[in-house]
């Protein structure tokens, strides 16, 4: 990955622009990465992941009547056989 300044970032951003096509281009200020110059593709390719990711809560994040709902949750009858099949590999 190209690491550049932003000042040389600002001045020549045609080139970087180019580059981008080809990987993503570190913008630096001070040091420290203060953002990614990508190509449409990268950036849709990220979109796409990041609208597929899923997100977890911690319990202590959940209002109390979300968590009152999931451990009131009961699984339909029809799954009793799976409940038996951990019984069973509990057992020594």
């Amino acid at each position: 990955m190209i690491q550049v300044p932003a000042a040389e970032f600002s001045r020549n951003f045609g080139r970087y622009k180019e580059a981008a096509q080809r990987e993503p281009v570190a913008v630096t200020s001070h040091g420290r990465t203060s953002g990614y110059f990508l190509s449409a593709a990268e950036f849709e390719e990220y979109r796409r992941l990041k609208a597929r990711a899923t997100r977890v809560f911690h319990v202590s994040e959940l209002p109390q009547e979300t968590v009152d709902a999931i451990a009131a949750a009961r699984m339909d009858p029809m799954h009793d056989h799976l409940d038996r099949l951990l019984d069973e590999d509990a057992a020594p």
